[in-house]
């Protein structure tokens, strides 16, 4: 039997399942079955607040790509042909810096993606990566398809940024142009806590000094990255944020204990405030790793096995029940009774589960 370990940490942290509506949004035009594509990875979308494994989100991005034909899921007016990809890591790869890596990135998707935009900014303290729709719209403000063509592109610049320079890299504040969406939680660990919605454009901000970094990647180590390209770019949804990992893996390691963060702190043999500082460097907070890792441990037991809820609250560090379901109504908009009743289908209107918006528990 998986330990828990196996279960919630490393390659099978989860996201939510608005990341995988969105992926599909363009499937439809393609005419290819997107039930199909769900079944064959086991993914149940009737319930929206059912998370997925990360490592199955990986393989199903690579499957809609061979599907539909198109790196860009079907999202654009004109497809973002397979191997294009490999040819944008081939047209960085060479670069002395990040900065002129990303420069030649730009010019090599204004060939590949004209419907979208990027663009580069740098002052004395702050680099911009700018990405906007050129033409007419990719759909309506809020629009599933719309949303995730954003947090793709982004997703794809960051991660293979990180993975040039063999670092993460700390993004300190991010506008996307849409309202916020239901798995907005989810953006405090894809991108950064401070993530905010309704501009007109997407401006993504990093430190300046981060764009004279260089290159630490040559061919050999390209050839083994596109093993799994470019569905890899989302295995980096947690593993470009090192003390993020140390911390989860602490956190869940103690369960039912709940550790503070000075107790989590002395275990990895550094200061309350120097933990402090390197999780905001990585973009999220203490909390926000444990609520995370509390989401996910919960609604994966609920989902699969009876245990008693009371059980569960108190696998998971809740001494008194009720705060549970306080945390469990934040993460889901309904109590665990109600979205186990939904999910067996013993209730009427399962399909409208809806998750809560609004920024993670404090």
């Amino acid at each position: 039997m998986a330990s828990d370990r196996q279960k919630y940490g490393g390659k099978t942290a989860t996201v939510a399942s608005g990341f995988v509506t969105g992926m599909l949004a363009g499937v439809h035009r393609k005419g290819v079955d997107a039930g199909a594509l769900l079944n064959e990875f086991g993914i149940d979308l009737a319930n929206p607040a059912i998370r997925i494994p990360l490592d199955r989100y990986a393989r199903l991005y690579n499957r809609v790509i061979a599907a539909c034909g198109d790196e860009a899921f079907g999202l654009m007016p004109e497809p973002m042909r397979p191997g294009s990809f490999e040819f944008l890591c081939r047209a960085m790869i060479g670069s002395p810096t990040l900065g002129e890596a990303l420069e030649r990135g730009r010019r090599f998707l204004a060939i590949v993606l004209p419907a979208m935009t990027v663009d580069i900014a740098r002052d004395r303290d702050l680099a911009r990566l700018i990405l906007h729709e050129h033409g007419r719209p990719l759909g309506a403000r809020d629009e599933p398809g719309r949303v995730f063509a954003f947090e793709w592109l982004l997703r794809l610049l960051h991660g293979l940024s990180c993975w040039l320079v063999g670092r993460g890299l700390s993004l300190v504040r991010v506008r996307f142009p849409y309202h916020r969406p239901d798995h907005g939680d989810d953006y405090a660990l894809v991108y950064t806590e401070r993530s905010e919605f309704g501009g007109d454009v997407l401006v993504a901000e990093l430190r300046a000094d981060l764009f004279d970094l260089p290159l630490r990647r040559d061919e050999a180590a390209l050839a083994s990255f596109l093993d799994g390209a470019p569905g890899k770019i989302s295995m980096l949804y947690r593993r470009d944020r090192e003390m993020v990992l140390r911390v989860r893996d602490l956190l869940r390691d103690a369960l039912p204990e709940s550790p503070t963060i000075d107790e989590v702190a002395a275990g990895l043999h550094l200061s309350p405030r120097t933990l402090h500082r390197r999780l905001r460097d990585e973009g999220t907070s203490f909390r926000a790793i444990k609520d995370a890792l509390r989401r996910d441990i919960a609604l994966s037991r609920l989902t699969k096995t009876r245990r008693p809820i009371a059980e569960v609250a108190s696998e998971l560090g809740y001494a008194d029940t009720s705060a549970f379901y306080r945390a469990f109504t934040g993460w889901t908009g309904q109590s665990p009774q109600r979205f186990r009743r939904q999910l067996r289908g013993i209730e009427p209107g399962g399909a409208g589960l809806r998750q809560r918006r609004g920024g993670p528990s404090r």
